[in-house]
């Protein structure tokens, strides 16, 4: 048990298993990427429970932009998911080095250009929106071409 858990300061069922992948884990993360992958996480709840609740949910439903929102949010998170996956279990190998940053490059190109457009209505930012899921693609191509020849 942890010093954490010991004293009751953590009773999550993530954070324990997330833990214990870290500490079991053949190789150590690179803490910087670790550090911006949980951040990319924690702001895909952040903004998917603004754009559900309060303020910015009703700015976004009064100009018709909630759904744009929603799409942001349904890209953001599993992506973010997958970099602190590379993250912790893919650090070293160059190929998903440069999937994890694909991946970075996707949320903010494409899941970005849609909480912007979608907050201010800022229409041009809809030609963004494709890099981002080009970014997208090639970090999902990246991974597949990564696993030849195993």
């Amino acid at each position: 048990m942890t010093k954490l858990a010991k004293a009751g300061l953590v009773q999550t069922l993530p954070f324990v298993i997330l833990h214990s992948i870290i500490r079991h884990s053949p190789m150590q993360p690179d803490p910087f990427r670790l550090r911006l992958s949980a951040l990319m996480g924690f702001l895909a709840i952040a903004l998917g429970a603004s754009g559900a609740h309060g303020s910015v949910h009703d700015k976004l439903k009064a100009s018709g932009e909630l759904e744009h929102w929603g799409t942001a949010v349904q890209y953001h998170l599993p992506h973010a998911v997958v970099l602190l996956l590379l993250t912790l279990f893919a650090s070293t190998k160059p190929s998903m080095l440069w999937a994890w940053r694909m991946f970075l490059a996707g949320i903010f190109l494409f899941s970005g250009s849609l909480y912007v457009l979608a907050y201010t209505g800022m229409k041009w930012l809809g030609a963004v929106t494709p890099l981002g899921g080009l970014s997208f693609m090639i970090g999902w191509a990246l991974i597949a071409i990564s696993t030849q020849g195993k």
